[in-house]
């Protein structure tokens, strides 16, 4: 039996509603796993991410491994436990900021220099297995090679192909019937690659499988037909993850065409910088205008922020440099982001998926 097993509740068109069953414990979907790089969302705690009512949140291999090291990881019983976070977590494979470090590559893995102490490490898509199980999530992603966009067809076709040869090296390698393991779909912007891709992955057989590869440069327009390549060759029984991915029309968009769950630092990145998500659009608190205002961030959200502090008092502790700005900001975009995905499985469940689409790209497209 896999260990994910995914329940369909509802559809409107490609977009639907379900329940993902892991061995630890279920989530819904469509779904947004806030990013927990170093073992903690930034300035957030696991008592917040049960306050907001977030299901799965993802950790990093990279970085975890690096510091404080899987081993020590894995004597606290995995990530979940070491954090004190009674949900699900999902670690990403390493593969992205691996690659952003623009390594060694061959066939066999990859070779890298760490951001903490320039010390070198190899990266091979079994090393990248164990140190997942190591880590203990409900669910680990394969190595994966992500070509930049843009890159010429041969550099894409390059990767496709170690995507998928080390696909199936990590599946023989995997070996914790507790823990799933989705593969990952590569191929750039073009839709026949994508939709080789996918297939070579599905014929390996995974729980679940990601979308990997976009939201790294290209328009949403060069985006969207490439993922519906590869979704259309994505088997319906499992959950289909969109990686990276967290703009709220990009949001609405690729559920409309059948993703399931999605994560991205967006959220937390632009909160840290003064940016609220708001449903009129991006909100910056610093701007002088809100110096007096008394109206909460979104008056439309009801996160614990939006309940209790001004515009007005969230401005000043920026202008003072005051942590606990970042941190309030922080709170509000990722609430405001899992009541949008609460709203898309009210519509789909209701059938009004396609007006709540037209809505939110209109504002955030």
């Amino acid at each position: 039996m896999h260990p994910v097993r995914f329940e369909l509740t509802a559809a409107d068109g490609a977009a639907r509603t379900g329940v993902a069953h892991t061995a630890r414990g279920s989530y819904q979907t469509p779904c947004f796993m806030p990013v927990g790089t170093r073992g903690a969302i930034k300035y957030l705690s696991a008592d917040d991410y049960e306050r907001l009512g977030a299901e799965i949140v993802l950790g990093n291999t990279y970085h975890l491994m690096l510091r404080p090291g899987a081993e020590t990881v894995a004597h606290f019983g995995g990530v979940g436990n070491f954090a004190a976070w009674g949900g699900l977590t999902l670690t990403d494979s390493g593969g992205f900021q691996v690659f952003s470090l623009e390594p060694k590559v061959d066939d066999d893995g990859v070779t890298f220099k760490s951001t903490y102490d320039g010390s070198s490490h190899r990266f091979t898509p079994e090393i990248a297995v164990h140190t997942q199980q190591l880590l203990g999530a409900d669910i680990q992603m394969v190595l994966d090679v992500c070509a930049p966009l843009p890159s010429s067809d041969d550099v894409i076709r390059q990767a496709l192909q170690r995507t998928s040869a080390w696909a199936v090296r990590s599946k023989t390698a995997h070996q914790r019937p507790d823990q799933a393991l989705f593969g990952i779909v590569q191929g750039g912007v073009s839709e026949t690659m994508r939709a080789e891709s996918a297939q070579r992955t599905v014929d390996v057989g995974f729980d679940g499988y990601g979308i990997g590869g976009l939201s790294v440069g290209e328009t949403r327009q060069e985006m969207l037909p490439a993922l519906a390549a590869a979704l259309a060759h994505l088997p319906a029984d499992r959950p289909r993850y969109l990686m990276g991915v967290g703009d709220p029309a990009s949001l609405v968009e690729a559920v409309g065409l059948g993703v399931d769950q999605f994560d991205c630092v967006m959220q937390t990145r632009i909160g840290r910088h003064g940016t609220a998500m708001t449903s009129e659009g991006k909100l910056h608190v610093k701007n002088a205008k809100f110096a007096l205002s008394d109206e909460p961030l979104d008056a439309t959200c009801t996160c614990d922020v939006c309940t209790r502090h001004s515009r007005g008092y969230i401005r000043h502790l920026f202008q003072v440099g005051e942590p606990t700005a970042s941190r309030l900001l922080s709170l509000h975009n990722i609430a405001w982001t899992l009541q949008l995905m609460a709203s898309m499985r009210t519509a789909i469940a209701a059938g009004t998926f396609d007006s709540l689409r037209s809505r939110v790209v209109a504002v955030w497209g």
